[in-house]
C-alpha cells in the first residue's frame, strides 16, 4: 500500500476530524493559559487586576442567596436545554425519520395553515421548545417579582474591565474568589445577562420563524427570511452546548458541594449534600428521558395531538 494511500484512509476516518479539532483546542488552550500568565508578571496588568478584582459592587437591594424556586428552574432548564439540543441535532442530521407526524387542525391546536407532515424528531423538538418557553416565562416573571434580576444585570460600567480581569483570571489558573452565594464575578453575570436576555430570545425567534405554524404570507418575511432564521438558530445552539460545557466544568472546579447546594438546595453549606444528591437525581431522571426520547415510547404521546405514521 502506497504512502498516499494510507494518508488517505486515515484522513477518510470518522474519527480523524474530531481527533484533530481536540488536539488543536488543546494546543489553542495551552497558549492562552501560558500568555496569561506571563501578562500576569506584568507591572500594568498587576495593578489592573487590583483596581478591578474581577467583580462589581453589588446593587443596592439585591437579595442575597437562591430562594427554592430558583433551584426548580435549575434543574427545569437543564432538562429541557439538553433534550432541546439532543432533537434539534437529530432534526438536523436525520435524512430518514423512524416516523412522521400531522397535527390535527382542531381543538386547542389551531393555526391558520393547513396541517403539514413533520419528522416525529422535529415533533419533539417543537414540543420540547413550547414546554421550554413556557418555562422561561415563568422564570422571568419570578425572576423580576424576586429582584433577582439584579444579580444577573450589568447596573454599572466597571462590570466590563471586571469581567476582562476575571477571564485573565481564569485563563491563568489562578481563577477569581468565588462567592455566588452573595455576588457573581463579572464574568459570570455577562455571560447569564446574554444567556438570558439575549440567546433565549434569539433561540425562541427564530425557531418561531422555522416553525409550520408561522404565517406563510406574513409581510415581515421578506425582511425576516427563513434563511436568516436558519443561519442564527444553529449557532445560538452551539452557543447553549458551550455554556453548558463551561458552566458545569466551572460548578464542579469551583466548590462542587457549596456550589450544587446554591444551585439546588438553596444554602451556602459547604458540607452538606443535599445540592449533590438532588444534582445526582437530577442527572439520571434526564439520562431516563434522553433514553426514553425514541419513536417506541414518543409515538403514543404524539399521536394524543396529531397522526403518526411512518
Amino acid at each position: 500500500m502506497s504512502v498516499s494511500s494510507k494518508s488517505s484512509g486515515i484522513t477518510s476516518n470518522r474519527w480523524f476530524k474530531p481527533v484533530v479539532v481536540t488536539a488543536g483546542a488543546l494546543v489553542v488552550a495551552l497558549i492562552l493559559v501560558l500568555v496569561a500568565q506571563w501578562l500576569r508578571t506584568l507591572q500594568p496588568v498587576q495593578q489592573f487586576l487590583v483596581d478591578y478584582p474581577g467583580h462589581s459592587a453589588v446593587p443596592e437591594g439585591a437579595p442575597t442567596g437562591f430562594p427554592a424556586w430558583l433551584g426548580w428552574q435549575h434543574f427545569l432548564n437543564m432538562f429541557f436545554i439538553v433534550l432541546i439540543i439532543r432533537s434539534g441535532w437529530q432534526v438536523r442530521t436525520t435524512t430518514r425519520p423512524a416516523a412522521n407526524w400531522t397535527r390535527n387542525n382542531k381543538g386547542f391546536i389551531k393555526t391558520k395553515n393547513p396541517p403539514t407532515k413533520i419528522s416525529l424528531d422535529l415533533w419533539f423538538h417543537l414540543t420540547l421548545d413550547a414546554l421550554w418557553v413556557l418555562n422561561g416565562i415563568i422564570f422571568i416573571v419570578l425572576l423580576f417579582a424576586t429582584g433577582q434580576w439584579l444579580r444577573i444585570v450589568p447596573t454599572s460600567w466597571d462590570v466590563f474591565p471586571n469581567a476582562v480581569s476575571a477571564g485573565l483570571q481564569y485563563a491563568s489558573l489562578n481563577w477569581p474568589v468565588e462567592n455566588g452565594w452573595n455576588n457573581y464575578n463579572s464574568l459570570q453575570l455577562l455571560t447569564y445577562f446574554i444567556t438570558v436576555f439575549i440567546a433565549a430570545p434569539l433561540a425562541i425567534l427564530t425557531g418561531i420563524r422555522m416553525s409550520g405554524a408561522w404565517p406563510k404570507k406574513a409581510a415581515i418575511n421578506k425582511f425576516y427570511p427563513i434563511e436568516l432564521a436558519r443561519k442564527v438558530h444553529f449557532p445560538v445552539m452551539i452557543y447553549f452546548v458551550a455554556f453548558v460545557i463551561v458552566h458545569v466544568t466551572l460548578v464542579l472546579a469551583t466548590g462542587a458541594l457549596r456550589n450544587l447546594n446554591h444551585m439546588y438546595a438553596s444554602n451556602d453549606d459547604n458540607n452538606s449534600w443535599w445540592g449533590f444528591g438532588i444534582f445526582a437525581a437530577s442527572i439520571v431522571f434526564t439520562a431516563a428521558a434522553w433514553f426514553l426520547a425514541r419513536p417506541l415510547f414518543l409515538r403514543p404521546i404524539a399521536s394524543l395531538m396529531g397522526k403518526v405514521s411512518r
